[in-house]
């Protein structure tokens, strides 16, 4: 099948390498020249977990090209997909849909045959009747579905994810639309489950599933607090919890609060989404303004910690929201570290992929390091705040030799707390309490 992914982000570049991989015909287009460039000449524009030697092989294959070309891309596309971002407004927190209705517009001119426009982005209920409606509009007599296609790829995973999927929703409301997107997943019939809903309630589930996931993480935060405060360690509580097959063990890992491209915007958007139609979202709008005070309360953890010194370094291990991605957009990484610049201006971070995303948001105002060595030396406290597998096996022995105190703020429960206590540290970390 022919198949056009309009954008290359997280989302839509792996998407289209997936694609072409299971030996579709695959052309992503995008506005931005730099980028479709630096594609074309055989070079990822982000860091994603084993995408790499996929991207390459389908390149030198030809299975998947990149264009500026909008009429080039869509004509004689069986599916054109709409992967372009939906950002928080800034103002409302309502998702920001203009790209996708710029991209509706747009494409709609060149509709050639029979076409599905799926809408791979997030976004909120209705989406699909105003895209539908757009291209009515601007093309009378295009012969299209609009279909709801929501992606569950976890960045960092998204490779795997994407070849694995637990299911795959399609929102369609004719059967003709149904085929060509059952024809196109028919490589995934015997590996995942397929559900087939209403256009509107496919835009729902995915809102839906990562507002609940939000809540989940939030949850197991408050008990990590709980636990600090009684003498339990969440780590034993969580487990205990997750062997309950209601619950899961998935998403009970405390930390410092969720973060990245989805849960921020997508729990906004539930909410708001709430407000429009009239539904009272208490635990959505309770979980977003408490994660945000947790964040703060993090930083201010770490501020804490050198208040007897506080000219001293802190060395930071972690820029990215999570591990297995260089994406530092709504980072609870970032966000402590803005925190504690407010009381420290003696920060230097360091970050296996992610200090040039992290550099766009935090300039200056810290440094940066190549390596935890130079990151931790003569430092008074290290800060761990992304889960990099690096990071879980430091040489403790050796970093304390170079640090000027022997401190360890764990906000991410990567250490081993009896190796910290064995090389004198002071150490601290989520849900539980330890003394060196």
């Amino acid at each position: 099948m022919k198949l056009t992914i309009i954008g290359t982000g997280y989302v839509g570049l792996p998407t289209g390498v997936g694609f072409a991989e299971l030996g579709n015909e695959v052309v992503c287009v995008d506005k931005i020249a730099a980028k479709i460039d630096k594609l074309n000449r055989g070079e990822l524009t982000l860091f994603e977990d084993g995408l790499d030697e996929l991207f390459r092989k389908n390149v030198e294959k030809g299975s998947i090209r990149f264009t500026l070309d909008m009429e080039n891309a869509v004509k004689g596309a069986d599916v054109v997909m709409l992967a372009v971002g939906t950002p928080p407004h800034p103002v409302t927190k309502e998702a920001d849909l203009q790209y996708i209705y710029a991209a509706a517009e747009e494409l709609a001119q060149y509709l050639d045959g029979y076409t599905v426009v799926a809408t791979k982005s997030t976004v909120p209920v209705g989406t699909g009747d105003e895209v539908e409606a757009i291209i009515r509009k601007t093309n009378p007599i295009a012969d299209f579905d609009v279909v709801s296609l929501p992606e569950f790829l976890r960045e960092g995973f998204a490779i795997h994810d994407f070849f694995n999927p637990d299911r795959i929703v399609i929102g369609a409301n004719s059967e003709k639309a149904r085929s060509v997107m059952l024809k196109l997943y028919e490589p995934f019939k015997e590996k995942s489950e397929f559900l087939m809903v209403k256009r509107r309630s496919s835009e729902t589930i995915k809102y839906a599933s990562n507002a609940f996931l939000a809540m989940k993480i939030h949850y197991i935060n408050e008990m990590a607090d709980f636990c600090e405060q009684a003498g339990a360690d969440i780590l034993e509580v969580a487990k205990g919890m997750g062997m309950d097959s209601r619950i899961g063990k998935k998403f009970l890992n405390p930390g410092p609060g969720y973060g990245g491209s989805c849960f921020p915007k997508d729990t906004n958007a539930m909410a708001q989404m709430g407000k429009k139609y009239g539904a009272n979202l208490n635990l959505i709008e309770t979980t977003i303004a408490k994660n945000d005070e947790r964040k703060a309360k993090m930083g201010q953890r770490v501020i804490e910690a050198i208040k007897n010194h506080p000219e001293g370094k802190i060395a930071v291990l972690g820029l990215a929201f999570k591990g297995g991605t260089d994406d530092c957009r709504e980072s609870p990484a970032v966000d402590i570290v803005k925190e504690m610049i407010k009381h420290s201006d003696n920060i230097c971070a360091y970050d296996p992929k992610a200090i040039e995303n992290a550099k766009l948001i935090l300039g200056d105002s810290i440094k940066y390091a190549n390596s935890i060595e130079e990151a931790c030396k003569d430092a008074d406290v290290m800060v761990v705040l992304t889960e990099w597998e690096d990071f879980r096996n430091i040489n403790l022995a050796e970093i304390k030799k170079i640090m000027s105190k022997a401190k360890i703020i764990d906000l991410r429960n990567m250490l081993n707390a009896e190796d910290a206590k064995v090389n004198g540290f002071e150490y601290q970390c989520i849900g539980a309490k330890y003394s060196a």
